[in-house]
């Protein structure tokens, strides 16, 4: 069983004295910001000089400088922009900058398990990943709790990198929920596998593929959408509050009957066998060979497809569908 941290385990006055940059002011990047400013660490936000992201930094209270300032004024340096972004922006403005007895994190360990990203063995190297979107990490913690979060230690060079990590997920909110400890190897692995077989890759197809046998048959495609698509947030929360367990208790007799016999026809060996060759190609470094060329590129199969599913009769069906609902697709703060 892994090692699981708390408030108690944690000293946030370990990083009381040092500057903290956090690169990105995105969807995970604001959040650590403004967290770990309210707990009273000195943060400062690094972006690229036309970042959109600039002008609403420094609104919410941050000191925002360029990438390479930032990273030379801060004893730790996060790094929180897109995994495809993150090797060309280490190599230009925040390697010249690491210098003996600093210390560079991580939100996803893409890019220190591939080896996209090789910091010198002088600095601590090190990952907090909250298990939330953003801005659950922000509310959370404005409401006097937190996200769980995921720490590992790739390099300690001060011996003292791993009282680092945990301070720092104390100053955005983790050890409130509690922090798991694990490898950068584990986390990649087993995060790229989740979106690609279930979480996205897998629910996204699943979805199109009921969608589709329904409209097939001759169904309205409005009731395909809300039968295969809208009413899955019900079964998701009820999944997300207490397991698959508390789902099946919630829902009808008939549908946990078709739940459990039906079920496992639509998931047969052979889909399980694909996640399998899934996974290989994760560990074997094959999907992040085939991810970081495709960027190289420019993208032309990935923006293919995108386009070719935005163009899905299911897109269209929604869209005309969320607006009879006005509570669906608030944005999120």
């Amino acid at each position: 069983m892994p090692s699981i941290y708390y408030d108690r385990n944690a000293d946030i006055k370990t990083i009381k004295k040092k500057t903290i940059a956090i690169i990105g002011y995105g969807s995970q990047g604001h959040a650590h910001a403004r967290n770990l400013h309210d707990s009273g660490i000195k943060v400062v936000v690094g972006l690229r000089k036309e970042s959109a992201f600039w002008k609403r930094a420094q609104k919410d209270g941050l000191k925002v400088m360029t990438v390479s300032e930032a990273a030379k004024a801060a004893d730790i340096i996060m790094i929180l922009i897109p995994d495809d972004k993150q090797r060309a922006m280490y190599e230009n403005d925040i390697a010249p900058h690491l210098k003996k007895g600093k210390a560079i994190a991580f939100g996803h360990g893409f890019n220190i398990h591939f080896g996209q990203v090789v910091p010198p063995s002088t600095v601590d190297v090190f990952m907090v990943a909250p298990k939330g979107p953003g801005h659950l990490v922000r509310r959370t913690y404005e409401q006097g709790a937190g996200v769980p979060c995921l720490m590992a230690i790739y390099q300690n060079a001060s011996k003292n990198a791993k009282k680092i990590a945990l301070a720092y997920a104390k100053g955005i909110g983790g050890t409130r929920a509690g922090v798991l400890e694990t490898t950068f190897r584990e986390e990649t692995e087993t995060d790229l596998f989740g979106e690609q077989a279930v979480l996205c890759g897998g629910v996204s197809e699943l979805i199109r593929a009921g969608f589709d046998t329904l409209v097939e048959a001759g169904y309205s495609p409005d009731l395909a959408y809300f039968e295969c698509l809208h009413e899955l947030k019900l079964i998701v929360d009820l999944i997300y509050e207490g397991g698959i367990g508390n789902m099946r208790y919630s829902i009808s007799t008939t549908a946990a009957y078709g739940d459990v016999t039906r079920g496992p026809r639509v998931i047969p060996q052979s889909t399980r066998d694909e996640m399998k060759k899934i996974l290989g190609e994760i560990q074997d470094g094959s999907f992040a060979r085939e991810f970081i060329l495709e960027n190289q590129a420019n993208r032309p199969v990935f923006n293919a497809r995108l386009k070719r599913d935005s163009e899905h009769q299911i897109e269209q069906v929604g869209e005309k569908l969320r607006k009879m609902m006005p509570f669906v697709g608030k944005k999120l703060k």
